[in-house]
């Protein structure tokens, strides 16, 4: 069996994280092709990956396998449209990991009969340690989906959402998380910091505690009610710090600003998707 020909329109930081991502799992360099508009970044990309670039998009998308459209959302539309005609004679997978354009935007402006595949993954994909969730209608098949998958898996986990709605919570969780969590450990460090320790060993700390709590919750079975008594004795200073961060509403701080995060999404969805 061949192997498929994938297409990135794009090639941007994400677009170059999984590219990285697929080259690590096995896809081969001449299988991959990049168009993208800046000579510099064209010749970089060959360079230090080994792949192709094209410097235009409907050249590039007439080889294409499995399109992968990874330009800013504000570029969108007119992308999608130039690339119409080619994506409805070849009917490739195609698969658009830009932020709040939705599914019925995309669709309307690459063709009704395109198996599309919306994705949205986060920053952490820049080390192989990416969150996307993953939404298709029922047009792409089984097959489709699979492949579109292990591209995405190149770069971290990968979950399916069968209600396209529910992309805006993935936003809200997965895609501006990261920000959530650089938030709490700059927090942290501060008040360590006033507290006395040296500003190196209060950042140290506090990374590799973050780390070390993430590893925990992956590798074990417990949920996270679970790990996190574990760790909490009667009396002790751990139960001291939980009932202040209770005391002062820690959830519901954390689910008011999720639900703006999601409800921004949807803004944004309605103005960027233009539906």
């Amino acid at each position: 069996m061949s192997t498929p020909t994938l297409v990135f329109i794009g090639g941007g930081n994400m677009a170059h994280a999984l590219i990285n991502g697929l080259l690590s799992d096995g896809t081969p360099p001449d299988s991959i092709i990049v168009a993208e508009p800046d000579a510099e970044r064209r010749e970089r990309l060959a360079a230090n990956l080994g792949i192709r670039t094209r410097d235009d998009n409907q050249g590039a998308a007439r080889e294409a396998d499995v399109l992968i459209l990874a330009v800013k959302p504000q570029v969108l539309e007119s992308v999608a449209r130039d690339l119409s005609a080619i994506v409805r004679q070849r009917r490739p997978l195609c698969l658009s990991i830009a932020a709040g354009v939705t599914h019925t935007a995309l669709q309307q402006w690459l063709g009704e009969e395109v198996p599309l595949v919306r994705t949205m993954p986060n920053t952490p994909a820049m080390i192989q340690a990416g969150a996307t969730g993953l939404y298709a209608s029922d047009r792409v098949s089984d097959e489709q989906k699979d492949q579109a998958e292990r591209i995405m898996r190149s770069v971290g986990i990968t979950q399916w959402v069968e209600d396209e709605s529910l992309m805006d919570a993935v936003t809200a969780v997965s895609g501006s998380g990261p920000a959530y969590f650089f938030l709490i450990m700059e927090a942290m460090e501060d008040a360590a910091r006033k507290m006395g320790l040296p500003a190196e060993t209060a950042h140290l700390l506090v990374l590799q505690t973050s780390l070390g709590a993430a590893r925990m919750a992956l590798e074990n079975q417990n949920d996270l009610a679970d790990l996190r008594q574990s760790v909490t004795s009667p009396g002790g200073t751990t139960e001291r710090a939980l009932r202040s961060f209770e005391q002062n509403g820690l959830r519901g701080i954390i689910e008011q600003a999720l639900t703006a995060a999601r409800d921004r999404s949807v803004e944004l969805s309605k103005t960027t998707g233009k539906h």
